[in-house]
């Protein structure tokens, strides 16, 4: 499925952004600075750390001194010589206009894609991003500089809620992994309440060739429902509504459902090759993405020629 052609949406001041920008740039150098999403290992001659080798390596790259110090044939790893090109996939469908906390979800969504935005603008880096909205999908091709980010902020805060069915989480993933671009670092900000089976396999696709990130933002009345009596729950793609009573055992049954779809969820992301962050609309946010960034860069730093 092609993205398809939108009219402009509705301008955010370039107040609104620049005070976003700073925010959260602020926030983000006080809490993690020196986290930078880092370059991808490939070919290149820049070079980095040695280690043994394995089926597969090209001989060519094998470096004898280490080999000849520890008797072992070894190969050198190199960086690849080109920068980081970062590519936000941000659900805005109508699923994520909901909250019952400080926040609903696509306020939570974009101030963590202004945050990616602020750790990929670094000099020589690119940003684009494709944003999934009610009525279709909207390409923003990476580009450079702060002009980058500063576009794609105003096109997130310029969206407006999304009422009723659109595309799909999935759609978006399967038009951007056919789209011919450089290798780089993609990040998918969704609830991922479409059914796991949609976008699992393209977001496969995608980690096949990309380093995917997916930050999934949840909302407390997702996991366990208030004891309040009789609920009217309205599905905010298709209008339905239901009325539940919130008994002991109703609630029981919610988490326990909850709690499973969430566990698939995580299965199906790590499945696919992806690091996976959850984000909650009832806490801040910055804490838990630097949390995330911490575990990762931890993890990544530990794989040889690992993306950090």
């Amino acid at each position: 499925m092609r993205p398809t052609t939108l009219p402009p949406p509705p301008l955010a001041s370039p107040a609104a952004v620049r005070r976003l920008r700073l925010q959260v740039g602020r926030r983000l150098d006080g809490l993690v600075q020196g986290d930078h999403l880092g370059h991808l290992p490939g070919p290149g001659t820049e070079a980095a750390e040695a280690r043994p080798y394995g089926p597969g390596d090209d001989v060519r790259r094998l470096d004898w001194a280490v080999t000849a110090r520890s008797t072992e044939p070894h190969v050198r790893m190199t960086v690849a010589e080109r920068e980081l090109e970062t590519t936000l996939v941000v659900d805005l469908s109508a699923s994520m206009s909901f909250g019952s906390a400080g926040a609903e979800k696509r306020d939570v969504a974009v101030a963590v894609a202004a945050g990616f935005l602020h750790l990929g603008s670094r000099p020589g880096d690119r940003v684009g991003a494709l944003l999934v909205t009610g009525t279709g999908l909207r390409a923003l091709p990476p580009r450079g500089g702060r002009v980058a980010s500063t576009a794609v902020l105003r096109a997130l805060l310029g969206t407006p809620r999304a009422d009723g069915a659109g595309p799909g989480l999935g759609d978006a993933l399967t038009s951007l992994s056919r789209r011919p671009r450089r290798r780089g670092l993609t990040v998918v900000l969704s609830d991922l309440t479409d059914d796991v089976a949609t976008w699992q396999r393209p977001l496969r696709v995608l980690g096949a060739r990309h380093d995917v990130v997916v930050v999934q933002v949840v909302d407390r009345r997702e996991v366990a429902l208030p004891d309040v009596g009789v609920l009217h729950l309205v599905d905010p793609e298709t209008g339905q509504v239901e009325q539940v009573r919130t008994s002991a055992r109703t609630r029981e049954r919610y988490a326990a459902a909850a709690a499973e779809r969430a566990q698939e969820q995580h299965r199906a992301v790590l499945a696919a090759g992806a690091s996976h962050a959850v984000v909650r609309t009832d806490e801040d946010w910055l804490p838990q993405l630097a949390r995330f960034l911490a575990v990762r860069r931890r993890v990544r730093g530990a794989r040889p020629g690992g993306v950090r």
